[in-house]
Parts: structure tokens; C-alpha cells; sequence
């Protein structure tokens, strides 16, 4: 691999190729976990204002239950704008370079959150309110599809060791982003009243994300492209022309594309659950909102700390076990989740959203972060690894909505839900299984094609 340090080439490997800087590994991953927390915070601050406000204030001609399905489907388009953001990011990151489109996405998702702060609501102007709100939610779809890949990569392929770990704090960014949007939605509605927190507290966190794109930019402007694009980009100008990134994909490597979407299909069901659904489902089981978001706050700090260890585990053990160990934790907890929350135990509903987002899903979720980095070459990594993912996520987007409907067609009933959760995770158990193991895999190296059950030992030992 090929790096600099303030713009000068770093000393050589024994390989004849510089030795990447350690600096730029640090500020890298610093820059992806940054940018990952504003991203998500923003993403994720729309989560929980759609299972808690929204329905109110954009969707107040509605009735209560036809509101909150109307409210999460807005979060839904969101999540189906993220893979269009990966292709087109994706496209333009594996071209000109993975720092450029990540300023780009910064940028883009900050300028949304803070117009959905500015949003007038049903009341002034009617049915424009929710199709802009519906705009600004694609925008930010678009932003977090780009930004993901590009974050991942950047820490990816500065690192020389310790990938997963490295990675993982851009997916660590997300619960970040989770607890940082939770506290300042609890703080805006402590110091509010009910009434004016619906009229205009709920704007206050949104508005912030102006502060957090300044701090973004600060640090990723200081960081410089990855070593591993670098060294293929000097290697592209005495190539003939390439097909377009997206293209390469589908001819390359459509097996491990498909395999993507499925790895992380069930991680992502299960995040939408406990981070969107579950929220509206225990309010209206009677819990306070701040004891829910309280819980959620808990959560999501111990989920930093899973995604990392879980991550760093995958390292030494393999990206496949711990993601398969997750995935089937996943699918047992989801039939204990709705029972705990039922029990209207404070304590009980703290314990199964901490099983649920701080024990099970971080081994499902962490690990993706480098998995998806391996499972393609420089040329297409940031397209393929941004669809493969984004794809996946869209599972996240279409869960809240069908499981509110269920609930609300079954009378509250969950068992159904608990059978789909557990089902996603059975489709990541198949592709785990499927996948060929990563974790020694040099970035420089063209990956193959994911093998099956059979011959799969061969593939692992010309990998590794």
C-alpha cells in the first residue's frame, strides 16, 4: 500500500511499497467516527422525532394509529434513497477518491437536517408540510448512503492490521449518533413543556446539526486519501478505460453482492426494531417517553463497546463467526423483547433493549464494516460495499411500518413480529454461512467470488 504524510511519501515496506502513516490511520478513523455520529444523529434524530412528534405535527389531519404509520413511512423513504446515494457517492468515490465525496455527503446531510428544523408544519401550509419533510428525508437517505461506504473505507485502507476494529467505529458512529440525538431530544423536552415541545422544541436538535457540520469538516478536511485508492489510482492511468463502478459489480462480483445484502439484512431489522419501532410500541404500552429514551440512551452507550470488542474479536477469530453468533442471539431475542416490554417493568424494558442493541446486534453489525470492505476490489470497493450495505438497509426502512401495521391489524398482538425478526436473521445465517471467511485478505488484492460449502477450504487457504 501507498501513503503520505503531509504530503510527503512515507518510509518503504520490505514489499518495495511506502509504509502507511500512522498519523493519517489516526486522524482517518477519528474523521469516519465523526462523520459517521453527525450523519447518524441526524438519521437517527429523524428515528425517533417520526415515532414520537411527526405524527403530530405533519400528520395531524390523521387519526392517531393512521398518523404514526404515516409518520415512519416518511422514515422509510429515507432508507430507500440510500442505495441511489451509494451509487451515485459510490461511482464518484471509486473515480476521484473516497475524501472528496465524503465532504460532499457531510455537507448534503447537514443542509437537510437543518431545513426538516425549519419546516413548517401541517397547520400553516397544509399537505406541502409532509411532501417536503418526505424531500429532505430523501436528501438525507442520498447523504447516508454515500457517506457509509466512503467513512468505512477511509479507516479500511489506511489500516494495516486490526482492520475490523479500525472499521467498526464507523459503525460505532451510529449509536453514537443515537445517544448524542437521544440526549438532546431529552434535554429540549425536559426544559419544554409538552405543548411547546411539539410547537417548536422538537427543532432545536435538528437545527444543531449546523454546529456538528462545522466540527465535521474541521476534522475530515485534515485528512487525506487512503493509500490503497492511491496506489490503484496510480495504476489506473496506464490501464485502458474501465467500465463504470457499478457495472464492474454486477459483472465481478454479483455473488458477493448478493451476499452483502443479505449479511447484514437481519442486522438491520433488528436495528429499525429497537431503535425506531420498539420506541412507539413501548410509549404506547404506557411507558413515559423519557423512560424509554432513557433505556435507548443505555443502550446504545454499551452498543459503542460491543461494535468495537465484537469487532476487534473478529479479527482474531474471523469476521463469520461472530457474526453468525449475533444473528442467531438476535433471532432468540426478538420473541423475548415484546414480553419484557408487555410486563410494564421499567426494569424489564431496560433489560431487553440493552439484550437487543447492546449484546446481540453489535456482533451482527460490527463485523460489516470490514466484511463488506473485503468482499471487493479498489476499483468498485466503495459502489460495491456502499449497494451491497445500503440495499441491506432498506430492511430497516420497511420494518417500523410493517410492524406497526401488524400490531395494529392483530389488536397489539407481536408474536408475528418476532417471527420476521427472526426470520431476517435466518436469511444472515444463510449468507454468513455462504460467505468465505475475509479477515486475513490483503485490500490490495482482487477478492473472489464468495465460495460455497464445498470448496470453501481451498478458497480460505489461497486467502489467507
Amino acid at each position: 500500500m501507498s501513503g503520505t504524510t503531509s504530503g510527503k511519501p512515507s518510509a518503504g515496506r520490505p514489499d518495495g511499497r511506502p509504509r502507511p502513516s500512522p498519523v493519517q490511520l489516526r486522524r482517518a478513523v477519528l474523521s469516519s467516527y465523526l462523520g459517521s455520529v453527525i450523519e447518524y444523529y441526524d438519521f437517527l434524530l429523524y428515528a425517533t422525532a417520526s415515532a414520537l412528534v411527526f405524527n403530530k405535527v405533519f400528520f395531524s389531519s390523521l387519526d392517531p394509529l393512521a398518523g404514526t404509520v404515516a409518520s415512519l413511512g416518511t422514515f422509510t423513504t429515507g432508507y430507500l434513497a440510500r442505495p441511489l446515494g451509494g451509487i451515485v457517492f459510490g461511482h464518484f468515490g471509486d473515480r476521484l477518491g473516497r475524501k472528496r465525496m465524503l465532504v460532499v455527503t457531510m455537507v448534503l446531510m447537514g443542509v437537510a437536517s437543518t431545513l426538516i428544523g425549519l419546516l413548517p408544519t401541517y397547520d400553516h401550509i397544509g399537505v406541502w408540510a409532509p411532501i417536503l419533510l418526505v424531500v429532505l428525508r430523501v436528501l438525507q437517505g442520498v447523504a447516508v448512503g454515500g457517506e457509509w461506504g466512503g467513512a468505512v473505507l477511509m479507516s479500511a485502507e489506511h489500516a494495516t492490521s486490526r482492520r475490523g476494529m479500525w472499521a467498526s467505529f464507523t459503525n460505532a458512529g451510529a449509536p453514537s449518533g443515537m445517544v448524542v440525538s437521544t440526549l438532546v431530544l431529552t434535554l429540549t423536552s425536559s426544559a419544554t413543556s409538552e405543548d411547546q415541545f411539539l410547537s417548536w422544541g422538537w427543532r432545536v436538535p435538528f437545527l444543531l446539526s449546523v454546529l456538528l457540520l462545522v466540527l465535521g469538516l474541521f476534522v475530515r478536511l485534515k485528512v487525506e486519501e487512503t493509500p490503497v485508492f492511491a496506489e490503484a489510482e496510480a495504476a489506473r492511468a496506464s490501464r485502458a478505460a474501465e467500465a463504470p463502478p457499478l457495472l464492474e459489480v454486477l459483472r465481478r462480483h454479483p455473488r458477493n453482492l448478493l451476499l452483502a445484502v443479505g449479511v447484514g439484512f437481519g442486522a438491520f431489522v433488528a436495528q429499525a426494531t429497537l431503535t425506531t419501532f420498539l420506541i412507539s410500541y413501548a410509549v404506547d404500552a404506557g411507558f413515559p417517553r423519557q423512560t424509554v429514551l432513557n433505556a435507548l440512551t443505555l443502550s446504545s452507550v454499551l452498543a459503542v463497546v460491543g461494535i468495537v470488542g465484537y469487532s476487534a474479536l473478529s479479527d482474531r477469530i474471523g469476521r463469520r463467526p461472530v457474526v453468525l453468533a449475533g444473528a442467531i442471539a438476535m433471532a432468540v431475542v426478538a420473541f423475548l423483547l415484546f414480553p419484557m416490554v408487555d410486563s410494564g417493568s421499567v426494569v424489564l424494558l431496560t433489560v431487553a433493549v440493552v439484550l437487543g442493541q447492546s449484546v446481540a446486534h453489535p456482533a451482527m453489525y460490527g463485523p460489516l464494516a470490514a466484511l463488506y470492505s473485503e468482499m471487493f476490489g479498489t476499483r468498485t470497493r466503495y459502489t460495491g460495499a456502499s449497494l451491497g450495505y445500503q440495499i441491506s438497509a432498506t430492511g430497516a426502512g420497511f420494518a417500523p411500518v410493517l410492524f406497526a401495521s401488524m400490531t395494529g391489524a392483530s389488536g397489539g398482538g407481536t408474536v408475528g413480529v418476532s417471527v420476521l425478526i427472526a426470520l431476517a436473521c435466518v436469511i444472515t445465517v444463510v449468507c454468513v454461512l455462504v460467505a468465505r471467511e475475509s479477515h486475513r485478505l490483503d485490500l490490495t488484492e482482487e477478492p473472489q467470488e464468495s465460495a460455497g460449502a464445498v470448496g470453501r477450504s481451498a478458497a480460505e487457504g489461497a486467502a489467507g
